[in-house]
């Protein structure tokens, strides 16, 4: 009885749980395709706010069942980190529990996939009896950051509560790119939400000890720029710094995710497709794209404003996404002056406008899909990052992967320099077309499948 219990679960359901942001979901939902192509029924489980959003734009024929569970928040309610906290752990995992539980019936489910940022399903699938496997939607280094909390207070670097005890740039793990103290991903906000922020990754820390995989959307050594320095480094790579999160799981680095085109990516807001056509209507290799992502701590208005001053002064065509929300610090009149030069919307089909031959290059704020987007695309990038992730991903892409310029801030001269420079080195293009191959060619795609062949057969050996 017990095989053909294993039989079944080899060939049903496989659980996936994102964070409920864009960023994340939009990477699980091609994990998702990626495990259909496999031969298993996916189901993607987001809570109801989200569901609204995202599931009447998932086309039928990608088979990818999305259910909603209860998320217990206010109609009205702000869809902030905290607020987004409270209802992943306490509203969330009873409903979670109760559709595992209808889902597994005769053991059906094969695998829990949990985004580490909704660690409150380790739990969950703990209790079901359900074998979890993490999965982290970013770069491994910034994974190995986080995992590095535990040293870092103890050589004193940070303090119990999270914060930096030294100024200035500091190498936090070795050939990782250097931060600034204030670089660290839960350094957001006010000193009461830093200290909350952290107290939220070393809670995912403790969770993730009890997952034996962890899925990552990225690629082996990421701080290589080709496979020979590959080879040089990876002995050092795995000397680095470990933790007891990590030192006994088996990572899949299965991405980047971002390559695979099998189901189209559904936005959480409507995209204004207008601007693809006056994008045909540019010359080649002149228009700079500008997009902040959609998860980001605001700007500012001092700061919209500087940026939407420059762009007017250098009169360079542009597409600008800026929601309504960002929209107060345009100076009045704003939109009309620049109408013959720009285009200024509210969401855009992101990889259609990086893919097109019009665009030179991408301020970004240094989001990782929109890094392996740009990669995807090669488009030299422009970096200001905001929060988060984006400081590391911004430190790869200048530093070591040396495919852009960082911005220092939005003033015409600070514009102006840096377009100069990432339009202007020859070398920059080379570099692009080289990381794309290590990344995203035939080789590395190949790789990137094996390893998720890798995780599904130790799927098979557990049952």
């Amino acid at each position: 009885m017990g095989n053909m219990k294993c039989i079944k679960r080899r060939s049903k359901t496989i659980i996936l749980v994102p964070y409920p942001a864009q960023g994340h979901v939009t990477p699980m939902l091609k994990l998702a395709s990626a495990f259909l192509s496999h031969g298993f029924d996916p189901v993607l489980v987001i809570p109801d706010f989200i569901h609204r959003q995202i599931v009447p734009k998932i086309e039928s024929k990608d088979k990818i069942q999305c259910m909603p569970i209860p998320d217990g928040l206010d109609k009205d309610a702000p869809r902030d980190f905290f607020t987004i906290e409270k209802a992943m752990e306490h509203n969330m995992p009873v409903h979670l529990e109760k559709l595992v539980h209808h889902l597994d019936e005769d053991g059906a489910v094969v695998c829990i996939v949990i985004d580490l940022l909704a660690s409150w399903a380790i739990e969950v699938a703990n209790r079901c009896g359900v074998p979890a496997a993490g999965f982290w939607p970013a770069m491994r280094a910034t994974y190995r950051l986080i995992g590095a909390i535990p040293e870092m207070i103890r050589t004193g670097l940070i303090s119990d509560a999270g914060f930096p005890r030294q100024l200035g740039g500091t190498c936090f793990l070795p050939n990782q790119p250097m931060l600034s103290s204030e670089e660290l991903p839960w350094l957001i906000g006010t000193p009461a939400a830093r200290k909350a922020r952290f107290k939220f990754w070393t809670r995912t820390l403790d969770r993730s000890r009890s997952l034996q995989w962890l899925l990552v959307n990225s690629f082996p050594n990421e701080c290589c720029l080709d496979d020979e320095q590959s080879q040089h480094q990876q002995l050092d790579l795995h000397q680095q710094v470990q933790t007891t999160t990590q030192t006994q799981q088996q990572v899949y680095p299965i991405g980047p995710l971002s390559k695979f085109t099998t189901t189209k990516n559904p936005s959480f807001w409507e995209e204004d497709t207008n601007c693809l056509s006056w994008l045909d209507k540019q010359k080649p290799n002149t228009v700079i794209y500008i997009s902040f992502g959609s998860w980001v701590s605001p700007i500012g208005e001092a700061k919209v404003k500087g940026l939407a001053s420059a762009l007017e002064a250098l009169g360079k065509p542009f597409i600008w996404v800026l929601g309504s929300s960002w929209r107060e610090g345009l100076p009045i009149g704003y939109l009309e002056k620049v109408s013959k030069i720009g285009k200024v919307v509210s969401w855009a089909p992101q990889m259609e406008i990086l893919k097109h031959k019009a665009i030179g290059c991408y301020l970004t704020h240094c989001g990782w899909n929109s890094t392996m987007e740009a990669i995807q695309c090669q488009k030299r990038l422009l970096c200001y990052p905001v929060a988060g992730d984006q400081f590391v991903n911004c430190g790869y892409v200048v530093n070591l992967w040396r495919i852009g310029v960082r911005l220092g801030g939005f003033g015409e001269k600070d514009v102006e320099e840096g377009l100069k420079r990432v339009m202007e080195e020859d070398e920059m293009g080379n570099r692009l077309r080289k990381l794309y191959e290590r990344t995203m060619g035939d080789e590395a795609n190949s790789r990137a499948g094996s390893k998720l062949t890798d995780f599904i057969d130790q799927l098979s050996l557990r049952c």
